[in-house]
């Protein structure tokens, strides 16, 4: 529906986290990650090895554009048919440079859409911190920005995360029945208690897993970042895939339902780390591709945008229904500690 007053949405703003595209990039953009993280440097030059073994380039730029391209074609197809502008989180194109064009070209009220499915701190709250700190910076005339809700039980991304899954159980072996590692994103305990973070995972892989006819499933996480000594979610994918031999598995599609592009976490974490180690153990592991530009995975960005401009249906399948649109001031609330900092992506802290 409209904003107040009638005055319409007149323009969609794609954020994402951002990445490097060439290797002189890395350094500063893990100085940008990890600012105010009191990561050792040591720690940054060890992560940047991982860039280098792909050129120094993350992939989630070009996704990023991938994804937009095939967004305009949708909405020049369907409707509404509005400007798409993109800004990233660390490193170029940055929020602020963005919100400063649509400034200039003079949008006034902008749909936010967040490169993340699921409520939590880094994945939901502080974009729309890095929002209105860009608006901030930009100053007098900054467009009123809103963020789309969180979409982990649309049925067109559960329907986009099972065709995936399927594609990758069609690589496995004949083994039977199937088994299946879903992972995501591990988070610091003391956050995942203040967001429903953990459920919404749980739930997302329920559906994609009877979707897609798999009975045997477990979610792991993966790239944790922190102190050891600092409780984490459990179990991390690769000391689960250490007990598979022990249950009898030689089998396993392992599918990132925790994140929507392969990033750079998902390809060193997942297809170098998880796929050396299922060598070492003998295990057959196939690694299921993120959504990406699956065309349902696009069409439900499109219809998130239309329960907005034109008061469509809130669509979502499962036990807990459609999630709000805005926000609540004490959702998903900031940590209180320096100790309790959210996970930091791309594998800048993981220790």
């Amino acid at each position: 529906m409209p904003l107040e007053n009638n005055v319409p949405y007149d323009a969609l703003l794609i954020v994402s986290f951002g990445g490097p595209e060439r290797p002189e990039d890395v350094m500063p953009f893990l100085e940008n990650v990890a600012r105010g993280r009191n990561i050792p440097r040591e720690r940054l030059l060890a992560v940047a090895e991982h860039y280098d073994r792909f050129g120094g380039v993350s992939p989630i730029n070009q996704q990023c554009r991938d994804l937009i391209a095939a967004l305009r074609r949708e909405l020049a197809d369907h409707g509404p048919d509005l400007p798409i502008y993109w800004g990233n989180r660390n490193w170029r194109p940055f929020l602020r440079d963005a919100i400063g064009q649509m400034r200039d070209d003079g949008i006034r009220n902008a749909l936010a859409f967040v490169i993340s499915a699921y409520s939590s701190y880094s994945g939901c709250r502080q974009y729309r911190e890095n929002i209105a700190d860009a608006q901030a910076a930009v100053g007098e005339g900054s467009p009123r920005v809103e963020k789309l809700r969180v979409f982990y039980n649309h049925p067109h991304f559960i329907e986009a995360s099972a065709d995936r899954l399927r594609e990758a159980l069609t690589k496995l072996p004949h083994a039977k029945p199937p088994y299946v590692v879903f992972t995501a994103h591990s988070i610091p305990l003391a956050l995942a208690q203040t967001s429903d973070y953990h459920q919404q995972l749980e739930e997302a892989c329920r559906l994609v897993a009877e979707a897609s006819g798999v009975e045997h499933w477990k979610l792991a996480f993966q790239s944790r970042s922190g102190t050891p000594s600092q409780p984490w979610l459990e179990p991390d994918v690769l000391e689960y895939l250490e007990r598979l031999p022990q249950m009898g598995i030689k089998h396993v599609v392992v599918a990132p339902i925790g994140f929507l592009s392969d990033n750079m976490e998902v390809l060193y974490d997942l297809d170098v780390e998880a796929k050396d180690l299922a060598l070492e153990l003998g295990i057959t592991l196939i690694r299921a591709d993120t959504v990406g530009t699956h065309p349902m995975f696009i069409r439900m960005i499109r219809e998130l945008i239309t329960e907005r401009v034109l008061g469509a249906p809130m669509l979502a399948i499962g036990k807990y229904g459609p999630r709000h649109h805005i926000c609540a001031t004490d959702c998903c609330p900031a940590p209180r500690r320096p100790s309790s900092r959210p996970a930091v992506h791309e594998s800048v802290a993981k220790q």
